[in-house]
């Protein structure tokens, strides 16, 4: 797959949000390309891989949903922002639960949006010098059943971050985090933080 690395896709039927979103990333400097359709949006993806994906759930033809799943999102190598109507939340949920990196609720500012995907971008590049540091190392019970930001998200945990601090840390919102700390919790059997903190730290789940 070939590289666009100051390249950003947005990937929305609305063509107001198209060329609202393309003007400020274009003023910070980066190159747009933008789809009016997920099909269209698949096969310049699948090519090239751009620096950012911002990606609007509800679409004529392929949903937001069913872009992630046909990327593979969890192992896409840049970050999908997915981006979300007030009342999409558990839709927003389930993206992330599918591998998209954060999601945007509406009505955005656009400069608020380029602030997040910065965020992401300088995250990625400091998971990616720090070849995964963050992330939990120890072998404990359960941990193949983690995706590598899940082990990102129960590394921050594990240290101790709140939320909103792991958030900072890793570019991605408060709530993203919960998404994530519900799902590992739920995964590895613990009841709450200090569970988790004992089945990482021990190596054994809640039963041991």
């Amino acid at each position: 797959m070939g590289k666009s690395e100051n390249t950003i896709y947005i990937v929305d039927d609305d063509p107001a949000v198209r060329d609202a979103l393309a003007v400020v990333f274009e003023l910070e400097g980066f190159a747009v390309e933008a789809y009016e359709s997920g099909d269209a949006f698949l096969e310049a993806a699948l090519a090239r891989q751009p620096a950012c994906v911002i990606l609007d759930v509800h679409m004529p033809g392929r949903s937001g949903l069913d872009v992630l799943k046909a990327l593979n999102a969890e192992h896409y190598p840049a970050p999908i922002f997915i981006i979300s109507g007030q009342g999409d939340i558990p839709m927003a949920v389930s993206a992330v639960k599918q591998g998209a990196f954060d999601f945007i609720e509406k009505p955005f500012d656009a400069d608020t949006v380029v602030e997040r995907v910065r965020e992401a971008l300088e995250a990625v590049a400091r998971r990616n010098s720090d070849n995964g540091r963050g992330s939990a190392d120890p072998a404990f019970v359960g941990r193949e059943l983690l995706t590598p930001r899940e082990l990102e998200v129960l590394g921050q945990i594990t240290a101790g971050a709140s939320n909103k601090e792991a958030g900072r840390q890793l570019g991605i919102s408060p709530r993203t985090i919960e998404v994530h700390r519900a799902r590992i919790m739920e995964k590895l059997g613990a009841r709450n933080a200090a569970d988790l903190v004992r089945i990482v730290l021990t190596g054994t789940d809640h039963a041991g």
